[in-house]
């Protein structure tokens, strides 16, 4: 289960869960509600319903205008009744507010008003631009915590009880919780752990010495270069004109990459045996599989294609059916990658203009309840070292729970979204201020 006991676990069952969250939200989808937001049905006939019908029933999909110059599309259930405290749930790469379809039934039935959004950049959300050549500013973090905060606010919310991120949607709560803390009243961080704010120089006009800079991408990139045979880190490679193209036609197609690439990074492929590093040197990071630190001539469609699942190991997922691979195809066809990928080219590591942005925040904290949550077999949780340690010592002051679930890699809430349901829901009755709580 997770590094934690067992016990702190509430007795849940994902069939008491959907039975509970029928009773409570009606089992209605797609019907139209009054808001105080701009909002627009989403399965217009110019195409399929968003999730192909694979969509639990409960859940709403609809879109809101006029949220920090998008109109955002999202998942929601608990939304009818008036008053319920909201969860926000923002999704990782190459995901969408889909793949938080088997959590969002569980915490509406909890009491919660539930919101997962496409982000910007991805799925039914418009207002970016997705062009390689387009200005990426929009794409920064400070803007993204802007969209959580539009949307919060034009669904007529002051505060939510809960932001969680997963993956590329994590440090997006993590930051949203550091920066208004009185708007996201806790935070629990999903895959990639959160080392706070880039550091300032701090009394060197009386000698002391100033912070040690960590390795940028571009210099790990330029030691990988060197290593036999030559790797490259997946970030850098993610901001280069080329990665949309590999990955949209990716020569096995569409599908069979999705299939490919979530498996590998997923608990069924047994190769995932992921540990701390002891530095950010190329020779440590080569430990690491090759989605993350990729052989240097290869694209990520040529990286995880060797990685197909057989037949029957497809038939045996049953965390992501072949109905569900068509969901995350058909929507990245439509919108293709490169708005998704917009955001590693103005992130810190590589950036000096987000590294200055960040600096702003030096030496703040986390200080609302926060919590941990990955797979045992994730090397997102490791991939950069020493941010495990950072998070639970001091970028977060009021870390309740750090857990690694069995049966789970870097889709934990895919994977084991029973287990992560349950320390979502554990967490919001015991640790989040009364005033957020049903």
């Amino acid at each position: 289960m997770s590094e934690q006991s067992k016990s702190t676990l509430p007795a849940v069952s994902r069939r008491g869960f959907l039975v509970a969250a029928s009773a409570a939200i009606g089992g209605v989808t797609f019907r139209p509600a009054l808001s105080r937001a701009g909002v627009q049905r989403s399965d217009d006939a110019s195409r399929q319903p968003y999730g192909n019908s694979t969509i639990p029933a409960g859940i709403r999909s609809r879109t809101v205008a006029n949220v920090n110059g998008l109109t955002v599309h999202m998942l929601e259930a608990g939304y009818e009744t008036a008053g319920r405290p909201a969860v926000l749930l923002l999704h990782g790469f190459p995901e969408l507010a889909y793949s938080w379809r088997k959590v969002i039934l569980p915490l509406a039935a909890a009491g919660y008003h539930v919101i997962a959004p496409d982000q910007r950049g991805y799925g039914r959300t418009t207002g970016w631009d997705g062009s390689y050549d387009a200005d990426p500013d929009p794409f920064r973090m400070l803007n993204m915590v802007r969209d959580a905060i539009g949307l919060v606010y034009a669904l007529g919310y002051r505060s939510v009880a809960m932001v969680a991120g997963h993956d590329a949607g994590a440090p997006v709560a993590s930051w949203a919780a550091l920066i208004r803390p009185d708007i996201f009243r806790s935070v629990t961080i999903l895959s990639s752990p959160f080392e706070g704010p880039p550091l300032l120089p701090f009394d060197t006009a009386n000698g002391a010495a100033p912070p040690r800079p960590a390795p940028t991408d571009d210099e790990l990139d330029a030691e990988l270069a060197k290593l036999n045979p030559p790797r490259k880190y997946y970030q850098n490679y993610q901001r280069t004109r080329g990665a949309n193209d590999n990955m949209l036609h990716a020569p096995q197609g569409l599908h069979a990459f999705f299939r490919a690439y979530y498996h590998y990074k997923s608990a069924d492929w047994k190769g995932n045996k992921p540990h701390p590093l002891k530095a950010r040197t190329a020779e440590e990071m080569a430990q690491i599989p090759t989605y993350y630190v990729m052989k240097r001539d290869k694209g990520m469609a040529e990286t995880v294609a060797p990685m197909m699942p057989s037949s029957a190991e497809i038939a045996a997922c049953k965390w992501l059916t072949e109905a569900e691979v068509d969901v995350y195809a058909s929507e990245y066809a439509r919108t293709q990658f490169t708005g998704a990928l917009q955001g590693y080219r103005v992130r810190r590591g590589s950036d000096p203009k987000s590294l200055a942005e960040m600096r702003t925040f030096s030496n703040r904290s986390i200080d609302v309840p926060s919590m941990f949550i990955a797979g045992r077999s994730d090397w997102g949780v490791y991939q950069t070292p020493g941010a495990v340690d950072k998070m639970r010592t001091s970028a977060c002051t009021r870390m309740v729970g750090f857990h690694l679930l069995d049966g789970a890699g870097h889709w934990v809430q895919q994977e084991q979204p029973d287990q992560v349901s349950a320390l979502l829901i554990g967490f919001l009755r015991d640790e989040v201020p009364r005033s957020a709580r049903p």
